[in-house]
C-alpha cells in the first residue's frame, strides 16, 4: 500500500464531514458524516433513493459538493491531483463498462496506471499486483477472456479485482455483491474483511441486509440523505431507526441463516 499522506497521524483515512451533494435541484445528501479509520469496513444501508451511491461518488471526488468536505488523511480532497487519489482511494462503481475486445487481464491491469505514469511500462510489482487480484477475486482461470464473453457476475468480480490491483489504502465500493452468488457474494465480504484486517480501510454500500452482517465492523444506516444510526450492524439494522427506514421489522436479521456465518469455500 502507498504510503500515508503527510497529514496529522491522528485523522481518520477517509472523512466526510457535513457533506451536501445537491442533484436535479435535490438535496440527496443533507450533512452526511463519516470518519473510516485504516483497519475498518463500514457497510453504508439504506432504502433505494437513500443517498447511498451519491455519497459514495461524493467520497470518491466523483461528484461535486454543495456544502462540507472530503478530507484523505486529513488532507482536503479537493487539494490532491486525479494521480494522487488514485494511488490512494479505489473507487468501484455501481455500474461498469464493457470494453468491446478487452481481455480480463487488461481489464485487471488498468488498476496500475496511477502507479506507471505516462512512460514506464509495467514491471514485475505490476505484473504481480495483477496476478494476485485476479487470483483474490477469483477470475485469474479467465484472465485471457475477453469482457464481453463473461456474466455480468464475472464482470463484477473481474472489476472487484482491477480495483483491489490498484493497492489503494481506501476502497470505496458501490454493492461490490452485486449479480453474485451467494457463494461468491460471501467470499467477496471475507476478501474485503480480509483487507481490512491488514489495514486498509473499507467503506461500502449494501442492498443485501445479512452479508451486512459478515466482516463490516460497522454499519451505518442512511435514510432521506441523513445518517439515520450507526453502530454496530446488528444494532443499526434491528434499531427503531432501520424499521422507520425500510417500512418493515428487521428483527429476523439478528439471527442470520447457518450460511451465512459458516460458508464452505471452493
Amino acid at each position: 500500500m502507498p504510503p500515508a499522506l503527510p497529514a496529522d497521524a491522528a485523522s481518520p483515512a477517509l472523512e466526510s464531514r457535513a457533506v451536501r451533494v445537491r442533484l436535479g435541484g435535490r438535496e440527496v445528501l443533507a450533512g452526511a458524516d463519516l470518519a473510516l479509520q485504516p483497519g475498518e469496513m463500514v457497510a453504508i444501508v439504506g432504502p433505494n433513493g437513500a443517498g447511498k451511491t451519491t455519497w459514495l461518488r461524493a467520497l470518491a471526488g466523483i461528484l461535486p459538493l454543495d456544502g462540507g468536505e472530503v478530507r484523505v488523511a486529513g488532507a482536503p480532497l479537493a487539494t490532491l491531483t486525479r494521480r494522487e487519489l488514485a494511488r490512494r482511494l479505489a473507487f468501484l462503481p455501481q455500474e461498469t463498462w464493457t470494453e468491446f475486445g478487452i481481455t480480463v487481464a487488461d481489464a485487471v491491469a488498468m488498476g496500475r496506471f496511477a502507479h506507471l505514469g505516462a512512460l514506464r511500462s509495467p514491471g514485475q510489482a505490476d505484473r504481480r499486483a495483477v496476478r494476485e487480484a485476479m487470483e483474490r477475486a477469483d477470475v485469474a482461470a479467465l484472465a485471457a477472456r475477453p469482457l464481453t464473453q463473461l456474466s455480468a457476475g464475472e464482470r463484477r468480480r473481474v472489476h472487484l479485482a482491477r480495483a483491489i490491483a490498484q493497492e489503494a489504502s481506501i476502497l470505496v465500493l458501490d454493492e461490490p455483491t452485486t449479480a453474485l452468488d451467494v457463494g461468491h457474494a460471501c467470499e467477496v465480504m471475507d476478501l474485503l474483511s480480509g483487507l481490512a484486517r491488514g489495514g486498509a480501510a473499507v467503506v461500502l454500500s449494501l442492498h443485501d441486509l445479512v452479508l451486512a452482517m459478515r466482516g463490516p465492523t460497522r454499519a451505518l444506516l442512511l435514510d432521506g440523505g441523513r445518517v439515520a444510526a450507526q453502530g454496530a450492524p446488528v444494532e443499526v439494522l434491528t434499531s427503531p431507526a432501520a424499521r422507520l427506514a425500510f417500512g418493515i421489522p428487521l428483527v429476523a436479521i439478528a439471527s442470520p441463516p447457518a450460511i451465512v456465518p459458516g460458508l464452505s469455500h471452493r
